[in-house]
């Protein structure tokens, strides 16, 4: 799976593409339903969940809580149009394929959601990450986790037991919107003013480890609460950035995230099952929903950046496209609950995966197509970055 991902990676970057795109590839050609090489089981899917925890703090290492304040009120737009289009869209498509009401809204809540793992490589790869688009994105994608997690919530209550728990619904929102506040102001403040403690124990890589141990806590708290880990690992990563020693921790988390990293996209390009998709019926259903999986989400998380301008306003709709992880873990909860047949299950699937590869590529143009963006440095990474440059040429601490 590693040679798989790297050689893969390498293809895609010589055909100009994101090496996402590669890695993704590779998973599709050398699991069950090409190759078989590669059947998944639970260590690879261990693997495969530390890697993308670990890819979402190291992007919310280069995040910074100031940084996500000023695009707020954008992203709460994008999150919120982001959610409400495709869910509509998606509900039509399944109302129109002959869903009964509470299975057609199942389908629909695998419409909604983004994963900020395969957006946010992409931007790191490009070095878009501290653009305002890429702080909306990144933004957006929180909120989107917790609207699309209490939408689940009400669709599988509709489901299983014909009404919804609105109590209980407004519980969860509470503790969610309550974690994501609490960790990322508290937090952000209690490291800002405590970060040399981390250089208290005498290991040298201490605040790494540190570090790390919050973001594991941080990833499996969020999880608790019913939010994607990698929202947790999201927060831990924005506090670990209002630390000194920010710059090095993201030169030290380079080689582990080589390795681990790309077993989660690998094993992503794994979960389709191409044989339930091998007749023209089938393959005119994923075309459809492709579509309208991609302009859900270029539309409305479009629209709700229009104040961006037009440019930005694209960047930003085609970076909320991919479903990724969060789709195909919607279909694995809609065929255990039982709404979704072999087929079905495939097709969300397959648009999960076909999202994650058409949109990095497109992404890619969109951001080569962008004018300078002078607002993607706060003026501490200014002084941070000079620094360390100076640290760096003359070779004192």
């Amino acid at each position: 799976m590693f040679v798989a991902a790297q050689v893969g990676a390498e293809i895609a970057q010589r055909c100009k593409l994101p090496a996402v795109v590669g890695e993704i590839a590779a998973g599709c050609l050398i699991g069950p339903s090409v190759l078989g090489w590669v059947t998944i089981n639970e260590p690879l899917e261990v693997l495969a969940e530390i890697g993308v925890v670990l890819l979402l703090f190291s992007v919310g290492l280069e995040t910074r809580l100031g940084d996500l304040k000023k695009v707020g009120r954008v992203a709460a737009l994008v999150g919120v149009a982001g959610v409400v289009l495709p869910f509509v869209l998606g509900g039509a498509w399944a109302l129109a394929s002959g869903f009964e009401i509470p299975k057609a809204m199942f389908v629909a809540a695998a419409f909604v959601a983004t994963s900020a793992g395969i957006t946010a490589r992409v931007l790191q790869d490009l070095g878009a990450l501290n653009r305002i688009e890429g702080r909306v994105i990144l933004g957006a994608a929180v909120i989107d986790d917790i609207l699309a997690m209490l939408l689940l919530g009400v669709v599988s209550s509709i489901q299983t037991s014909g009404g919804v728990n609105v109590l209980g619904l407004l519980l969860v929102f509470v503790q969610a919107v309550g974690f994501v506040a609490i960790v990322a102001i508290l937090g952000s403040r209690i490291m800002r003013r405590s970060s040399a403690l981390l250089e208290v124990p005498i290991n040298p890589l201490s605040p790494l480890t540190i570090v790390l141990a919050l973001c594991l806590a941080l990833a499996f708290a969020a999880s608790v609460l019913g939010l994607a880990a990698i929202i947790g690992a999201f927060l831990a990563g924005m506090i670990a950035a209002e630390t000194q020693q920010r710059h090095s921790l993201e030169k030290q988390l380079v080689p582990i995230m080589a390795f681990l990293v790309p077993f989660f996209f690998v094993i992503t390009g794994t979960q389709v099952n191409l044989s339930e998709l091998a007749n023209p019926t089938a393959l005119g259903a994923l075309l459809i929903i492709v579509i309208l999986a991609v302009i859900g989400k270029l539309v409305g998380s479009g629209l709700g950046a229009l104040s961006l301008g037009r440019k930005s306003a694209l960047v930003v709709g085609m970076g909320m496209v991919p479903r990724g992880e969060v789709g195909i873990i919607v279909a694995s909860l809609g065929q255990q609950a039982g709404v979704f047949n072999a087929t079905t299950y495939a097709l969300i699937i397959a648009m999960s995966l076909a999202t994650s590869i058409i949109a990095p590529p497109l992404l890619a143009k969109l951001i080569a197509r962008l004018p300078p963006d002078t607002s993607g440095a706060s003026d501490d990474d200014v002084s941070d970055m000079s620094l360390l440059i100076l640290v760096e040429e003359t070779g004192h601490e």
